[in-house]
This record gives C-alpha cells, structure tokens and sequence, in this order.
C-alpha cells in the first residue's frame, strides 16, 4: 500500500492575503461610531473619503471621492464636486447627496469620533445647513470659522469622514438610529475592498470590489486572522500558513532577519505610547506626583529590550514628523530623584495604584518593566489585564487609575492631538467632549484657550511656535507620561510584495499587495 506524505504546511491560496494580527480592539464596524486602531485599518481599506494624501508626503492632498474642490475667500465655505461615475458596492451610484449623508449622520450620532466634525461647529440642529448637496455632484461645507485650510482638509480624511450609502444604511434604520446597529457589523461603502465577515476576537474577512474605480486590487480576499502570541506569528509566517505577521516582537523580528522565506517592512507612525494618570486618584492628582512617575520609567532601557525595533523615546504630545513637533526628553529613570518628588507630595514610602493593561504584546511586557522601576520608588503597581475593549471602555468612563495606552493621529495636523491631549473645555462627569484630557479628568482652561487659538493660526510659522509652547508647558505638568513613538514593523514571505505601512493607523493597505 503507498503512503502519501502529507506537507508540513500549504501556502495561502496565491489570491488570497492572509495575516496575523490583534484585532480584540474592534467595537463597532460603523464609521460613525469606530475608533479603535483595526476597525480604522480596516475603513482605510473598505471606505472612501472625500480626499486623501500620499502616506509618503502627507503635504500632497488629492481628490478621492471628490473630484475636485475650492475655498471661499474668507476661508469658510469648501465646494467639493464629486467623482463622476462612482457605484457603491450595492450597485448604488454614489452622489453629493451621500456624501453629505455622511457628515450629517456622523455629527447627529454623535459617537465617539464625531468631534472631528463638530469642532468646526456643526451640531445636530445645524448640520443639514452647514453641510449640504445643492445637486447630484456638488456637496458644499461651511465652517463656523475660518480655520487652517489644511486643517479641516485633513479632518476630512479621517475615519469618520469615510461616505456610507444612504440608501442601504436607510433602509435597515431603526427607529432614529439611522442604520447604526446594522452598520455594527455589516458594510455600506466603496473601496478597494468590502466586508465579508467579522468574527470578534476571530477573524475579519474582507473581499475585493471588483467594480472599484481606481481599480480591482491584486487579492481576491483578505483574511485576518485574531493571533495574540508573537511566536504564534513568527511559526506561522515561517510555515507559510500566513502570508504577513503584524505583533512581532524583538526575539522573533531578529529571528527571522536571518530567514530567507521573510524579510521585515517597517514604518514611522504618528502614534504615541503613553500613561494616562487620572486626576480622580488623590495620590495622581498631586504635581510632584505626576512628576515623579515621568522618572520612574526607564526609556532607554524599554526602547533596548521589550520595545526594540517597535518604538523610539519620545516625550511630547506631537509625535515627530508633525508641524510644531516637540523633540526634546528631558526625563529619564532617576529613583532618587522620584523619592524625593514623593516625599515633597506626602508619599515618602510610595502608594498603591493599579493599571488597566491590554492583554497583547509589547504592551503586557511594557507593563511589567513600568511595574518593577516604580517599586524601586515605593510605588506598588498592580497590572489590571484585559482585552482591547474591556480596557478601553473602562478608561472612555475614566474608571481607572493608570491606563497605558497607545494613541495614533486622526488626521494630519497638529491640533488632533493638542485637542485631546491639551484640551478639555467641559471636565464634568457627562462633558459632551471626552478627549484624552477629560478621560483623566484634567480641568485645563488656560492650556485649553491657547489649543483653540493654535487652530485658528493660518501662518504654518506661528502655528508651529504656538504648538511647542503648548508641550513645553504639557511635558512638565500633565498627567501624560508619554513615553514613545512607534514604528510599526512587520514580517512578510519573500513572496508578498506591495503590503503599505502608512505615517497614519488606516493608511496601512492592501490595495497593492501581490503574491509571487
């Protein structure tokens, strides 16, 4: 009787890109309501916009949805004509009338992205008169003030910016919801590629859109598959069962350095890594305090072991690369240095506090290096494990003590992160603002003045100097221990080529991707 070896492995299917990445993080499919890292990957990929820009020169802004478009002299009002000929993935021909849908029912739901529309004065009783279609090919945009041109430009690249089909959202509406349970978990665009399935903390499938107008991608599908264990990933890869590993870490990226079958892509990205210290905590709420831990974390020693090759020190609210970017780091690990910053606070033998903490990998081994440097000050740090959404919706209701996290750009301009970082106009328990600021409960009304004046500032020199100032005085006191910038580093098969690492979390696609 013969016997048929079987294969240790078989390659993806040659249509077919396959990766491993941390998906825990997806709430909501909707781009209204989405604002985690995987769910605005995944609208990058899925969604048009208006505009877009080049991930490698973020200054060069075209048209995408949008044809074209123009700026009244007084800087208010943008006139935006439609690219003719677009379909939905429906059938459904796309129109101004869609477009503006979209901004409406963005700013109407008023989830958690919806401040990237309403900053510019929109509101549920307004929005229908500032942003309208006057035909099928015309939608106009009117401001209640005359901002940065690239900075409403920008915002209009955003997520929540992405257009939705009106008539498909509509007609699975319930009651005044305007299609948003649906919308959760089901798909009303046009990109390069289009839901198929989302499993939570499974998969997330998605097909070509053959109909695209910027043309068919290479793959036939995409398949993402929910791996949490970077050795899980680097096997996987090194068998051929996956085609791109997204969540290596130090040991398995030098690994496979030396393996002919892989090689490794990175690129800078605008997101920061940081501790969020909420001002409720007695003890976080002290000065010295919040100083004191600023030293009590080893920079250069993470940025040498558990983070290297992921992430470079960086200390300021602006990742470099951004107008007005703050470069300088003046902290270091220095115990002595944090005792006596805890002694002046009433803390001469430290505290106890805890940290929610993402169950994934770098920020776990973050986590436990952060744990052992502050107990050499006195400080007892318990770790709070969970998965993406457990821990982000605890710190979105300000119920933690310590949330270490990672924080990627909306847009490209500066005042996307001056604006939750350094701006908190309402610190009540029900502000209809929640930026990063509010969900650590830090009351900053002088430093919140001096953001809203940097955005209005249409000189990019003065801009520039208005933004370092603003982290000068955010470095040395705010309950922000930021800690790094990323680079965001992947292993792929010798095999697949074209895979976009963009400056931005939803400018990394797949569009271009081919297989030998």
């Amino acid at each position: 009787m013969a016997i048929t070896a079987i294969p240790a492995h078989a390659e993806t299917p040659r249509d077919t890109l396959v990766m491993a990445f941390t998906i825990d993080d997806i709430i909501s499919l909707d781009p209204a309501e989405m604002f985690e890292f995987t769910a605005l990957e995944y609208a990058g990929n899925t969604y048009d916009r208006l505009i877009g820009y080049d991930p490698e020169d973020v200054s060069k802004i075209f048209g995408v949805a949008a044809e074209s478009w123009t700026i009244s002299d007084d800087g208010k009002t943008f006139t935006f004509k439609m690219r003719p000929g677009v379909t939905f993935a429906s059938g459904n021909p796309m129109t101004a009338e869609d477009a503006a849908f979209s901004l409406q029912r963005a700013v109407i739901l008023d989830k958690s992205p919806a401040f990237i529309l309403t900053q510019f004065g929109f509101t549920a009783g307004n929005v229908k008169d500032k942003v309208k279609a006057t035909d099928d090919m015309t939608l106009v945009i009117e401001t209640d003030q005359a901002y940065a041109p690239t900075f409403v430009l920008y915002c209009l690249t955003a997520g929540v910016s992405s257009i939705v089909d009106k008539a498909l959202v509509m007609e699975h509406a319930q009651g005044d919801d305007l299609g948003n349970e649906w919308l959760k978990s089901n798909y009303a665009g046009v990109g390069p590629f289009k839901l198929r399935q989302w499993k939570a903390n499974e998969s997330l499938t998605l097909d070509r859109n053959d109909d695209y107008w910027g043309g068919a991608p290479a793959m036939k599908r995409v398949i993402i598959r929910h791996i949490v264990e970077p050795a899980t990933q680097q096997l996987l890869l090194e068998k051929g069962d996956i085609d791109i590993a997204r969540n290596l870490g130090p040991d398995q990226l030098e690994t496979l350095r030396n393996n002919p079958d892989t090689y490794i892509q990175d690129g800078v990205k605008g997101a920061v890594y940081y501790l969020g210290l909420n001002q409720k905590n007695e003890a976080l709420s002290k000065p010295q305090v919040r100083q004191a831990l600023k030293y009590l974390v080893d920079y250069k020693g993470m940025e040498a072991t558990v983070v290297k090759d992921l992430m470079k020190v960086h200390q300021a609210f602006l990742p470099k690369g951004f107008l007005g970017a703050l470069e300088s780091t003046p902290f270091t690990l220095d115990v002595a240095k944090a005792k006596e910053l805890l002694a002046a606070a009433g803390y001469p033998d430290g505290f106890k506090v805890t940290m929610d903490t993402r169950s994934t990998s770098p920020i776990m081994e973050m986590a436990q290096a952060i744990q052992a440097t502050f107990a050499q000050a006195g400080v007892e740090l318990e770790i709070i494990p969970g998965d993406g959404s457990q821990t982000l919706t605890k710190y979105r209701a300000r119920n933690h003590d310590i949330y270490i996290g990672r924080w990627g750009p909306d847009y490209q301009d500066p005042h996307t992160n001056a604006d939750t970082f350094a701006r908190n106009p309402d610190n009540a328990d029900d502000a209809k603002s929640k930026p990063l600021a509010w969900r650590n409960a830090w009351d900053i009304p002088e430093m919140t003045t001096m953001a809203d004046a940097a955005v209005l500032e249409r000189d990019p020199a003065k801009r520039a100097e208005l933004y370092l100032e603003i982290q000068k005085i955010h470095q040395a006191t705010s309950p922000f221990v930021i800690m790094f910038q990323q680079t965001e580093v992947a292993g792929i098969r010798a095999g697949t080529k074209g895979f976009v690492i963009g400056p931005s979390f939803d400018d990394n696609h797949y569009k271009g991707v081919t297989k030998q």
